[in-house]
Formats: C-alpha cells, sequence, structure tokens
C-alpha cells in the first residue's frame, strides 16, 4: 500500500468524523427547547418539551402549545392557519399534551382546532389536518375551491401508526391504536384498534367480555418489575430486552408454522 494511499485513506477517516461530529453539534444547537430563544415563538412551550432539528415547516407559534416532556422528532411539520403572519383570534388551534412522541417527518396541520391528548405517540410520517378542500362546484378546480375545517380530537393514549392520515372531524377515544397507514375520519371509542381505508373498528375492548374478537393468549415477555429494572441498567438493559424479543419473535414464528402445519 503506498504512501499516498495511506494518508488519503486516513485523511477521508477524519474527514468523516469530523461532518458527522459537526452536524451531531448542529442538531443539538439546532433545537427548540424551554432553554432556546425559539420557546419565545409559541404560546407555550413544556418543560422538557423538545423540537428536533432540522425541523419541518413550524409557523403560527403563537396559537400552537406543546405540553411538558413532548418529544417532537426531525422535519415534523406543525403549522396553524394557512401562512405565518396571520392573525388567527383568541385561541389556541394546536394543542399537544405533555409526554407525547411525535415521530420524524409527522405533519400537524391546523386551521380551527387540534388537540391531541397526554401521552400520544406516532410512528413517522404521519399526518393530521382539521382542514380540506370542498367539492361544490363540478368545474372548478378541486384545489382551488373554498376549504372546511372540521375540529380534531386525539385522546389520551393513543397510538398513531407509521403513515396513517387523520381527517378533519375525527375524534379518537382514549388508548386507541391506529394501524400504519390507515385513512381515519368520524369517531373511535376507547379501548379500541382501528385500520384500513376508511379505517374500521378492528377490535375493541368490552369492559366484560374483554377483547372482541378475543386475542391470542400469550405470557407478558417481561413483567413490570424486570421492565423498570431493564430501563435503569442503560444499554445493557436495553441488550437483554432485544434478546428477549428476538426469542420471542423465534417462538411466534415456530407457533404460527405449527398451527399452518395442522391446519
Amino acid at each position: 500500500m503506498s504512501l499516498k494511499h495511506v494518508l488519503a485513506t486516513r485523511a477521508r477517516r477524519c474527514l468523516h468524523t469530523a461532518v458527522h461530529r459537526g452536524w451531531e453539534w448542529v442538531q443539538r444547537q439546532g433545537e427548540i427547547t424551554p432553554s432556546t430563544p425559539g420557546r419565545h415563538r409559541f404560546a407555550y412551550l413544556g418543560e422538557g418539551a423538545c423540537i428536533g432539528f432540522p425541523s419541518g415547516a413550524i409557523y403560527g407559534e403563537p396559537w400552537i402549545s406543546i405540553g411538558d416532556h413532548t418529544l417532537i422528532g426531525t422535519h415534523v411539520t406543525i403549522s396553524a392557519g394557512f401562512v405565518p403572519g396571520l392573525d388567527l383570534g383568541p385561541d389556541l388551534v394546536v394543542r399537544i399534551g405533555s409526554s407525547c412522541s411525535l415521530g420524524r417527518g409527522t405533519h400537524i396541520v391546523g386551521h380551527q382546532s387540534i388537540e391531541i391528548g397526554n401521552d400520544v405517540f406516532t410512528g413517522p410520517n404521519v399526518y393530521i389536518t382539521d382542514q380540506n378542500h370542498s367539492y361544490g362546484d363540478l368545474d372548478m378546480p378541486i384545489g382551488r375551491q373554498w376549504p372546511e375545517n372540521n375540529p380534531v380530537v386525539i385522546g389520551d393514549g393513543c397510538w398513531i401508526g407509521t403513515g396513517a392520515i387523520i381527517l378533519p372531524g375525527t375524534r379518537l377515544g382514549r388508548n386507541v391504536a391506529v394501524a400504519g397507514g390507515a385513512v381515519v375520519r368520524g369517531e373511535f371509542p376507547d379501548h379500541c384498534v382501528i385500520g384500513g381505508v376508511p379505517a374500521k373498528v378492528i377490535r375493541r375492548h368490552d369492559p366484560d367480555e374483554g377483547w372482541l374478537p378475543p386475542m391470542r393468549s400469550r405470557s407478558p415477555l417481561v413483567s413490570l418489575d424486570e421492565l423498570a429494572k431493564l430501563s435503569t441498567e442503560g444499554l445493557a438493559g436495553l441488550q437483554i430486552l432485544q434478546d428477549k424479543l428476538r426469542e420471542q419473535d423465534r417462538l411466534r414464528a415456530q407457533e404460527d408454522l405449527t398451527e399452518e402445519a395442522a391446519g
């Protein structure tokens, strides 16, 4: 190996390290938190909240409230109104609760009212809006027809899967699971699983009968006490949990093959 090649390889490695460390520094400095000047633009940005950098389009901040300890991923758009600089009146337009986690690339586009409860989690690239175009004139392009607003409410504890679309007028109850890719419109009760296009109830929980249709009976991967202990062990605890998940997946795959063979 020539000296020129050795020097070029070392230079490339140094440049690679510098670029990645520099980008990590830029990301940290670009975050919007309660300790950065960007917090002043929002109606409320709670203690421990963080908006990742680079962000998507964020405007209408005086009408946006983000609760304590809510984490917002990179490339997330949160907007109130059509464009920056509009007076949207005395009321909040987008209200995001506490201890939420919004996945990378999610879009929350509010014009009248979007209320997201506490402990709501989304996968990447979820789209939530309270406005859509009308279709009253058959001759006019749809994109130019006057829009209509309809408030959106997402209850505490909901999980919204990757790529789901939440349309105007949607009201999700407490602890509703939305399947990835679902297109959701309408009202859905507490403790149900919904999915499809358009989304429908796939499974719901009845206080007397349990889950309907019944779920497979499976023993929990770890107890709550074990999970709490693993969470205090840092990377070692996460590795143990990952190994348990891998073993669980292997056993479930074997069970599925056995059931198929028996059927």
